[in-house]
């Protein structure tokens, strides 16, 4: 004989099964650990490139860093030092295993490379951030007003704005801000001084960096935003719900933007590593403390950790972004990463 229905079951069917609570959660925690087994996969095979492409470079480190008068002996002697008469793929290797302690390496210098970036990288994260959330503010605030008027006026301006402005260069963008706000009007600061600290001295030395990073950035959201909003607009619960007469802003706040909020996410993280990387060059125009100067440095003395320790902390950031774009996708897709 069948047993009782369950409570949930529909009336003379017979009881749907139900996957246990903690299945479900192994299942996601088996997912999410491959999801980040990916992502370290793709940043240790960034990495090896990033030594592999070193290594092609002319020139190492020891002679990168060597002092006027020193002999080729005392340049060997640096050498072997350094570890650099070893093969990359060893030291790649010996690198990565020191990585899980915290240890990203010495500089060709004699200095940690933790302690090298210890200071400028949170500088290059409060600019990225700020740049960021001020094109998550004002990409969604255009996307959503070319939305609510769709085909008008107002729609065709904000998508030809943007389909310019996500063409410019940051560093077009930053001269000309500089230009404009620095040397025509005086109103900002064209270059950045720190305090003793290694901050920025003054919050108005801010605004024309992030403003360069979130220029280009503003535009290639709003085109995002406007798209995944138009693709929502499809939906057959958008078009019921004007067909019933809610109000616009009602159908926007309540049916397209849940909708559309998984495309817009991922667009926010992509933009996150365009940020970090334009970032290096415009904190070279603007003089700002950040790791753009660090990384320049390290290219020139050919100074493999400090690159690779660059890419790591800043490739870091980027797939934590990542990974909270894919969570929201696997909310909006009912929990399946």
């Amino acid at each position: 004989m069948a047993g009782p229905l369950s409570a949930d079951a529909p009336a003379g069917g017979t009881a749907l099964p139900s996957r246990p609570a903690g299945r479900v959660l192994a299942g996601a925690a088996l997912r999410l650990g491959g999801l980040l087994a990916r992502r370290a996969l793709l940043l240790a095979g960034l990495l090896a490139a990033v030594f592999a492409a070193v290594e092609l470079l002319p020139g190492d480190a020891a002679d990168a860093t060597s002092e006027r008068g020193e002999t080729a002996a005392d340049t060997t002697r640096r050498r072997a030092l350094l570890g650099l008469d070893r093969p990359v793929a060893e030291r790649f290797l010996d690198w990565m295993t020191a990585l899980p302690t915290g240890d990203l390496g010495t500089s060709a210098r004699g200095e940690r490379v933790a302690d090298l970036l210890a200071g400028p990288f949170p500088n290059t994260l409060l600019l990225g951030g700020l740049a960021l959330l001020l094109t998550v503010a004002v990409s969604v605030g255009l996307g959503c007003w070319a939305a609510l008027r769709p085909g008008g006026a107002v729609d065709r301006t904000v998508s030809a704005t943007a389909t310019g402005i996500l063409a410019l260069p940051e560093f077009v963008v930053a001269v000309a801000l500089v230009l404009v706000f620095a040397l025509w009007t005086g109103l900002l600061p064209a270059v950045t001084t720190a305090d003793a600290d290694g901050s920025p001295a003054t919050a108005s030395m801010l605004v024309l960096p992030v403003l360069a990073l979130a220029v280009p950035q503003i535009g290639w959201n709003t085109r995002i935003v406007r798209a995944a909003l138009a693709d929502e607009a499809k939906a057959p619960h958008v078009e019921t719900a004007v067909l019933d007469g809610l109000a616009p802003r009602r159908v926007l706040v309540h049916h397209l933007l849940p909708g559309a909020l998984p495309a817009i996410a991922t667009g926010f993280a992509t933009s996150t590593g365009m940020l970090l990387g334009g970032a290096v060059v415009v904190e070279t125009v603007f003089n700002y403390p950040g790791i753009g100067a660090v990384l320049a440095g390290a290219v020139g003395d050919r100074d493999t950790p400090v690159i690779a320790g660059v890419v790591m902390v800043t490739g870091a950031v980027i797939t934590c972004v990542l990974l909270l774009a894919d969570l929201v996708r696997a909310r909006a897709a009912g929990g399946r990463i």
